[in-house]
């Protein structure tokens, strides 16, 4: 009982600490590593720098998240205008634009259509967060794998082997095609997101199963 007050001290500690998040109204609840925020954050940007803090917080397995985006009356902004900013932040990121649809319906963003990357998925994500007026924001999009080769195994062990985070922790690397399968255990919540992200660099990769557990 008391490592769980403690992580929900710690988490609660390292939101106060971040200088956008300190006056949210953030509620933390850990039971045994799973942690669930509830409440309520000003943008859908503080939302995305929540999970990052908590994320980055020793002793956190896994999260949930229930924060709703309550904005401001003064940064309420019409769909239309939200759709013309989510557009032009896609055109300056790493994605393929022209690819990609965006509905907006009451500050709701849902974006569709397909990329060659996941590294893409997330480029794109993280350049719609900061559109003012996101109040929930859907990634729909898909991954169409330029090449349809069988993914190597070895290759993946050898990156795993390139990076701080995953050098020395307990991999096992299983591959189905073009899927991956990462298990065994690493120490915290962020080398299992390294660990995936790794995995998800993979040429020709089109599903990444991270069974990591953090022990």
């Amino acid at each position: 009982m008391k490592n769980e007050r403690d992580l929900q001290n710690n988490i609660q500690d390292a939101i106060k600490w971040d200088p956008l998040l300190k006056d949210a109204g953030i509620t933390v609840k850990a039971i045994d590593g799973l942690v669930t925020l509830s409440g309520s954050v000003k943008n859908y940007q503080d939302k995305i720098r929540a999970e990052l803090v908590v994320k980055s917080v020793y002793g956190v397995k896994a999260l949930i998240e229930h924060l709703t985006v309550i904005l401001d009356p003064l940064d309420e902004v019409s769909d239309d205008s939200i759709a013309k900013h989510v557009f032009e932040a896609l055109k300056l990121a790493w994605v393929p634009h022209e690819r990609i649809s965006i509905k907006v319906e009451n500050g709701h963003v849902t974006l569709e259509g397909q990329v060659t990357y996941n590294f893409q998925k997330e480029a794109a994500i993280k350049s719609v967060g900061g559109v003012k007026g996101i109040k929930i924001l859907t990634n729909n999009l898909t991954l169409l794998a330029e090449t349809h080769d069988e993914v190597e195994k070895k290759n993946i062990e050898h990156a795993l082997l390139r990076y701080a985070a995953t050098v020395d922790q307990n991999i096992d690397v299983r591959v189905q095609d073009t899927r991956i399968t990462l298990s065994g255990a690493v120490k915290s919540f962020y080398e299992k997101e390294e660990a995936g992200k790794i995995a998800w660099n993979t040429p020709g990769v089109s599903m990444v199963i991270n069974d990591l557990v953090i022990a």
